[in-house]
């Protein structure tokens, strides 16, 4: 039992690469936590940590330890939940990969929500485009929008996201409204640099458009900002441009149409998942459904 609450400790420095956070999320002193590695490395023989006044890495050894020993732990920690009350109210630090734009968007309050109705969980939230590795990294779940090419993660969906055409008031004024997706093609079009064609369904009925424009932006935050500035239209998730459709600062045109469906997925290393990994994809998949 020693030897499985010292691997504990072991991930929990791995995970964060520091003594003082790994004390912090542990409530082990951090003298304490540095001896019962040293007393660990003794016992697998083997150098785990390489560390300095500075930082704190892990060997090549460490990094084959920590893969396999996270699995233990993660294993372990379920288990005992699963006997106690942290089923019901789940705790610990929830680690989440999220996009960006969609987070700083449109789930901000949804996490405030998901806190307020789990108190014992803390947060680490890492909002980024890059897609993270939750084989060697330490994420519990990554949100992601769009279909998953990584066949070794389990996908949970959590949603089909509504896609819509919009422009501003000011930006239809001066160009014209489109009435049919072919009349795009004449005008500026805001969207991902790859995105050089736009399907557009009504119903069974699928039109594709050569799209174009002066602006190609990686982000959707900021190209759904250009449009409320005036410089052109967008496809958006219907959830996306809520608030600047209600302000008035979009509208959406081509009302019988529709874009493709954005997926929206919950991605894991494995289906054995503790109570606060759960919860939170059973709660986003709660809300998002809406």
């Amino acid at each position: 039992m020693e030897l499985l609450n010292d691997m504990a400790l072991f991930v929990e420095v791995a995970s964060t690469l520091s003594f003082r956070r790994a004390a912090d999320a542990t409530g082990v002193p951090n003298s304490t936590l540095s001896r019962r590695i040293s007393a660990l490395e003794k016992a697998v023989g083997l150098r785990l940590l390489h560390r300095t006044t500075r930082k704190v890495e892990l060997t090549e050894a460490g990094q084959l330890y920590y893969e396999r020993c996270r699995r233990i732990v993660d294993e372990a920690r379920i288990a005992h939940e699963q006997l106690g009350e942290m089923l019901a109210q789940p705790s610990g630090v929830l680690r989440a990969s999220l996009p960006v734009d969609f987070a700083m968007i449109y789930m901000a309050p949804l996490i405030v929500e998901f806190a307020r109705r789990y108190p014992g969980i803390t947060f680490d939230l890492d909002l980024t485009p890059r897609r993270v590795d939750l084989v060697t990294e330490p994420f519990d779940v990554a949100i992601r929008m769009g279909e998953s090419a990584d066949s070794n993660l389990i996908a949970r969906l959590l949603a089909r996201l509504s896609v819509r055409a919009y422009a501003s008031p000011r930006y239809l004024e001066l160009s014209g409204e489109p009435t049919h997706p072919t009349d795009l093609a004449q005008h500026e079009c805001l969207g991902f640099p790859k995105a050089g064609k736009w399907a557009l369904h009504r119903g069974a009925e699928t039109v594709e458009v050569e799209v174009g424009g002066r602006f190609h932006v990686n982000s959707v935050g900021m190209f759904r900002r250009l449009s409320t500035l005036d410089l052109g239209v967008i496809l958006l998730p219907v959830e996306i441009a809520a608030e600047d459709l209600a302000a008035g600062r979009l509208r959406r045109i081509l009302p019988d149409w529709e874009g493709k469906p954005i997926p929206v997925y919950a991605l894991t290393e494995t289906r054995l998942l503790p109570a606060k990994t759960q919860r939170f994809i059973e709660f986003l998949q709660e809300h998002l459904a809406k």
